[in-house]
């Protein structure tokens, strides 16, 4: 009996394991043909709307208006909209106090327009600052972001080099030394791996709404987020997948450092799993169905892992065969890491990788299946 239970188990993982080896091997060539980003063109043309939703940032709203405010890039042309959604601390005070001296800088404020409770506050946040937005071109990001100094000169420089319609851009976590901060930087900086080498390859998988642009005129085309506007996340992803159906080969990566946008990691545990239920609830909401068999793939790849040393309980030689498991999975990712990590600058950070597989794993498989069927808090709400 436990013969064919080794064999079977045997056969199953093959069978994952081979499958997630070609897709992370694939991701590795598509971002190793990426080159990064040197603009030709420096005059400042593109008119800028950036919008930043924001809910009880008190402590980072100002830092994120600053860093963009003192990018290279003519006040004239951006102006930037804090979308504030309900925040019960100073959030918008601070917003008031920068408008003294800043002009190009304006509050709304959702508690003013929304009055029924909806599922994803932050679209309607969105929504209504394009609605109110002066210019042609809508940036993203989030309130704990800070935005490099030549942020806006290398969209700018893209968008006319390229003619895109939409533009995703790199991301990364700040790191403060604690084991979930590294822990977080390592996940994300596969995330954002991911995230480049899709749009390479013509896929269009993911992005992140820290750091995105897209045309008012494309968000408008696609009818903004009709259709996914109950869905708490995929103001990014969502959006991108809509855009892309419509405006095929339109779709682009800013691929370089001085492009990328810091963003702050969970500060526990808790805020952390939420964050990333958060973003599997929207995993079976693709029109593109490849995406949901990707994602399924990885799933069921961890889920084996996660469940393998539990059944060692009972079987103890599958204890031995779970390690070299791991080990196989994590020799399957480290080449595509190190590319990743390269980019980003976060070499020194690698050697933590193998440790980190167990975590990941479990965390992949609980945030996973509670992204589909149960029911998370984000920022201070009960959202399902």
């Amino acid at each position: 009996m436990w013969d064919v239970f080794i064999l079977l188990n045997i056969i199953l993982f093959l069978v994952l394991f081979c499958g997630y080896c070609i897709l992370i091997f694939s991701y590795e060539n598509w971002f190793g043909k990426l080159k990064q980003f040197k603009p030709a063109y420096a005059l400042p043309h593109t008119r800028f709307s950036i919008i930043i939703p924001a809910r009880n940032e008190e402590d980072n709203i100002g830092k994120c208006i600053l860093s963009i405010l003192e990018n290279n890039y003519p006040k004239e042309l951006y102006e930037i909209i804090v979308a504030d959604d309900f925040s019960t601390d100073a959030t918008p005070l601070v917003v008031k106090q920068l408008q003294k001296t800043h002009t190009n800088l304006k509050l709304i404020q959702l508690a003013d327009v929304v009055e029924s409770k909806l599922n994803s506050y932050k679209k309607k946040a969105i929504e209504l600052a394009i609605a109110g937005a002066a210019n042609d071109w809508i940036i993203t990001t989030d309130a704990d972001c800070t935005a490099p100094p030549n942020w806006l000169q290398l969209y700018n420089a893209y968008i006319v080099e390229n003619g895109a319609v939409f533009v995703a851009a790199p991301v990364m976590f700040t790191n403060n030394s604690s084991f979930l901060s590294v822990f977080q930087c390592l996940d994300f900086l596969s995330l954002q791996g991911i995230t480049a080498a899709s749009v390479s390859a013509g896929f269009h998988s993911m992005c992140n709404g820290a750091n995105l642009a897209y045309s008012k005129a494309a968000f408008t085309a696609v009818n903004g987020f009709k259709g996914v506007d109950n869905i708490a996340s995929g103001d990014d992803m969502l959006l991108m997948h809509k855009i892309h159906m419509q405006f095929p080969g339109k779709i682009g990566y800013l691929f370089s450092p001085g492009a990328i946008v810091l963003t702050e990691p969970m500060g526990d545990w808790k805020s952390f799993i939420n964050q990333r239920i958060r973003w599997a609830s929207k995993a079976t909401s693709y029109e593109d169905k490849r995406i949901f068999w990707v994602l399924l793939l990885v799933y069921l790849l961890n889920a084996y892992l996660f469940l393998l040393p539990l059944v060692s309980i009972f079987y103890h030689p599958f204890f031995v065969y779970w390690l070299l498991l791991l080990l196989g999975k994590t020799v399957c990712e480290i080449g595509f890491m190190k590319q990743v990590a390269a980019f980003y600058g976060l070499k020194k950070m690698l050697w933590w990788f193998p440790l980190m597989q167990p975590f990941h794993i479990t965390y992949t498989v609980i945030s996973g299946w509670l992204g589909k069927f149960g029911q998370y808090e984000w920022k201070g709400r009960r959202v399902k």
